[in-house]
């Protein structure tokens, strides 16, 4: 039985699921190499941007930051808003890994964007408290209160607790 790229990244995710991220990896890898092989250059890019994903869990940043270079272009060509912002933000992710932190709050704030764009808040807001936490470690607690509440205020359904949180913030600022 011929085995194809859409079960490799079934599968690929089903171990990530698990934990198991090695075997993600050679998955996902496999993935790639078919949809690339069959010139599905935009599965090709999905199966590396869960590539990254999982080679970042299994704290392999350089790998992953390879594996997910050029995808937002990919997504970006496609007119695919949502897929581009995620490989922006997986890009991000790794740069943050690899602690080039500038470069990774420049691509999330392309990722952020985007998602704002497009109406998708929750991941918005996702992605603005990655840049928080970049923020926050570099010292900058005013950027790091404002990115806050820009996220708070970009997530769809807040729950009571941030609710209070936003009201807080607005009250100090």
């Amino acid at each position: 039985m011929e085995t194809t790229a859409i079960k490799l990244s079934e599968s690929g995710k089903k171990y990530f699921v698990k934990g198991d991220f090695e075997n993600a990896i050679q998955s996902f890898s496999n993935a790639v190499k078919i949809y690339t092989e069959e010139e599905n250059f935009l599965d090709a890019a999905e199966a590396k941007n869960n590539l990254s994903v999982a080679l970042l869990q299994a704290e392999r940043a350089e790998e992953s930051l390879e594996a997910v270079h050029g995808t937002d272009l990919v997504f970006a060509e496609a007119k695919d808003l949502l897929r581009q912002a995620m490989a922006l933000g997986n890009q991000a992710a790794a740069l943050d890994a690899l602690g080039q932190s500038d470069k990774a709050l420049e691509k999330y704030a392309k990722s952020a964007a985007l998602f704002g764009e497009i109406g998708e808040g929750d991941l918005e807001a996702t992605v603005l408290k990655s840049m928080a936490a970049i923020k926050f470690r570099k010292g900058k607690l005013q950027d790091t209160a404002n990115i806050m509440l820009e996220s708070l205020g970009a997530t769809q359904k807040p729950n009571l607790f941030q609710r209070f949180l936003k009201f807080i913030m607005r009250i100090i600022q």
